[in-house]
């Protein structure tokens, strides 16, 4: 242990970027709230766009090793586009930018009542996200936080039952479904996959794989707007051994990251595939389980008319937890300051 404590004073000239870090099912959350300049726009879109344009040296440097890693996802929290909204985020992994983040959802509302963004006796908050515009409730348990609810974005099934031959893996069927972002939905077993942490290498494989032709082959389009129009990730699905729990969710995002939790706006997406199939009514709610063996609830709580689509609202439930906070620093001659990934 050392005598004496050390001190780092950083140059005048170095980027110091705050953050506080956060999980939700094992998924990571780093929420940066300091040391951004002023990011223009007056849509979350708009914002996220200035962003990439702008600053997206922050999202490599603080997303990438040696800060973060490959699976690493952030948010930025910024002013709402809407009145009566609390406060708008901007979402950051490793191939850019996504359009909602479930688990993201459920650590910010906590972290906002946490670190006082909302008053002490909100219970309820609105958060501006670029697909919209979602609502969280913090669940308390004998006076004390225990877990967030959101009521997601508008919920869809874009093509039912979709096959497609690949050449490095033959005939696959699948679903795609809309929770804030398009995800296709395959059955796990149809790849001789199981959903365990062993498994982690041929399911990222797997997954961009699929990602990939379904993206060469079908042209995704959100109904109303172009920027959410494009395949996010890769569901694979399978029954779980656990009492209780419905199944369970491996979820590839963005460039190959793996979600370590059931994934919010994935589990959004099987709601509405599951209440299109008449597999689930309104109100039932039903446990997803991750590859880690971390859980998330979904139901549908109400029906609604979304474009030509028959959605759904799905309601999410999940815990989150804080791991830590960090001053981040970029010094001016560092040759690595953007960050790097190794695979």
């Amino acid at each position: 242990m050392l005598r004496v404590k050390p001190e780092l004073k950083p140059g005048d000239d170095w980027l110091h970027i705050k953050t506080v870090d956060m999980h939700t099912g094992g998924e990571p959350l780093r929420i940066i709230y300091d040391g951004l300049p002023e990011i223009s726009g007056k849509t979350i879109l708009e914002k996220r766009q200035y962003f990439k344009n702008n600053l997206d040296h922050i999202r490599t440097g603080v997303i990438f090793e040696p800060r973060g890693h490959a699976d690493m996802y952030g948010a930025v929290i910024v002013e709402p586009e809407r009145s009566d909204s609390d406060f708008g985020v901007i979402f950051l992994h490793n191939e850019g930018y996504s359009t909602m983040c479930g688990h993201a959802v459920i650590a910010l509302a906590k972290f906002a009542f946490v670190m006082g963004l909302i008053a002490k006796d909100q219970k309820e908050l609105k958060i501006d996200v670029p697909a919209g515009q979602v609502f969280a409730r913090l669940n308390f348990e004998k006076n004390t936080l225990y877990s967030t609810s959101f009521r997601n974005v508008p919920s869809f099934v874009f093509a039912h039952n979709q096959h497609l031959t690949i050449s490095e893996i033959g005939k696959i069927t699948f679903d795609i479904a809309y929770g804030g972002a398009f995800y296709a939905i395959c059955k796990a077993e149809d790849f001789g996959i199981i959903i365990e942490p062993g498994s982690y290498q041929q399911i990222i494989h797997t997954g961009k794989i699929i990602k990939s032709q379904i993206t060469q082959s079908i042209q995704v389009e959100h109904p109303f707007q172009d920027e959410l129009s494009f395949l996010y990730g890769v569901i694979f699905t399978a029954p779980s051994e656990k009492s209780g729990v419905y199944s369970k969710n491996a979820c590839i995002f963005a460039e190959g990251e793996l979600d370590r939790s059931a994934t919010g706006s994935g589990v959004s997406a099987r709601a509405a595939l599951l209440y299109k199939e008449n597999k689930i009514k309104i109100g039932e709610n039903i446990t997803i389980e991750s590859i880690i063996g971390s859980n998330m609830q979904v139901c549908v709580t109400e029906t609604l008319k979304y474009g030509p689509y028959d959605a759904v609202i799905p309601e999410v439930t999940g815990m989150a937890f804080f791991t830590g906070n960090h001053d981040f620093y970029f010094e001016p001659t560092d040759p690595l300051k953007k960050g790097f990934i190794l695979r």
